[in-house]
């Protein structure tokens, strides 16, 4: 994108914060599209180097760190109790981290704008407060532990195989990096070592948080084309959360279409499922499946499968649609 485009990015970003300010839907997210074009149309060559090959790397193996120091936690918890920020010998004092280390980590967390430093204290931003809850501590922990290597595996993978597309579900970049002794499926090689299955779980609640969603407001006719129609005496099951990890996308479901008809049920490995707290107290019914398996539920006004096909091969993508099609009911 050339130099004669900032104006008008300019422009549109004005336009774009106007529609924030009034609460318009998919605003945010376009601000911050217009704003990496924006960049784009800014940044030298060795900016970008700087940035994408040194800062970014950077930042996120001290966001690893940080999680095991729990720095985020401290720094929130630091506003809770009345304090505007904690110094660097208070915070060396909280992670056990020596000041001199730990200065220089939080430079470049300030560089970066996660934190800022101001009268002689280190400050908590509201994304570094979102990065403390939990989901988000295990989600630095599942990307830096396993997306990095992986990604860090492409090239002598690629090369390795004349850079062609020839990775299967059991010989990619993944188990180049984490599992080439014994090549196992993603999903076997997260059971087989834990603690990866609860990271993921987490990643998966997090991965959608923020985003617009199918069951939101203005994306999909959800009360014309689901709710209105609902005949009990077909199915009593209004939607089935197919391969739905914890229930983050019935949750909010739930939170969003309040009043509905029917029940609501999750479905996913036992193993994922067991990860579950209080189940009873959730507003849909939790139950364990395999979707390489027949579907149980039958008749269901709709079956949802969000983030799923696009795991596996067309192959097994077929077998999960196969056994799902006997569910299925016109109407």
């Amino acid at each position: 994108m050339g130099s004669a485009s900032v104006t008008s990015l300019i422009e549109e970003i004005v336009n774009a914060g106007k529609g924030y300010d009034n609460n318009a839907p998919g605003s945010r997210e376009k601000l911050v599209d217009l704003s990496h074009a924006l960049i784009a149309a800014l940044e030298f060559p060795s900016e970008f180097i700087r940035r994408s090959m040194w800062g970014e790397p950077a930042q996120s193996a001290i966001n690893r760190m940080a999680v095991d120091l729990k720095l985020f936690q401290h720094l929130r918890d630091a506003v809770g109790q009345g304090e505007t920020g904690l110094t660097i010998d208070e915070l060396a004092s909280k992670t056990g981290a020596e000041p001199a280390l730990l200065t220089r980590l939080l430079r470049h967390l300030v560089a970066m704008k996660l934190l800022y430093f101001a009268d002689r204290k280190v400050h908590a931003t509201a994304l570094t407060n979102g990065l403390a809850e939990d989901d988000f501590q295990k989600t630095i922990e599942f990307c830096y532990e396993l997306t990095r290597p992986a990604f860090n595996s492409f090239p002598e993978f690629f090369r390795l195989h004349d850079y062609k597309d020839s990775a299967t579900p059991t010989d990619g970049p993944f188990q180049f990096a984490l599992s080439r002794d014994q090549p196992l499926h993603f999903f076997p090689w997260l059971e087989a070592n834990p603690p990866n299955l609860a990271r993921f779980a987490s990643f998966m609640s997090t991965y959608h948080a923020g985003h617009l969603n199918w069951w939101d407001p203005g994306f999909y006719p959800v009360k014309e084309r689901l709710i209105d129609g609902f005949d009990s005496s077909i199915s009593d099951v209004l939607l089935v959360d197919v391969g739905g990890s914890r229930g983050h996308d019935l949750d909010q479901f739930v939170a969003i279409h309040a009043e509905r008809p029917g029940r609501l049920i999750l479905q996913d490995q036992e193993s994922v499922i067991s990860t579950i707290q209080n189940k009873s107290e959730k507003p849909f019914e939790v139950t364990s499946h395999d979707f390489f398996l027949t579907q149980p539920v039958k008749g269901a006004r709709a079956y949802s499968l969000h983030s799923i096909l696009h795991d596996w091969t067309d192959s097994d993508c077929l077998r999960i649609l196969e056994n799902l099609k006997p569910a299925l009911k016109p109407g």
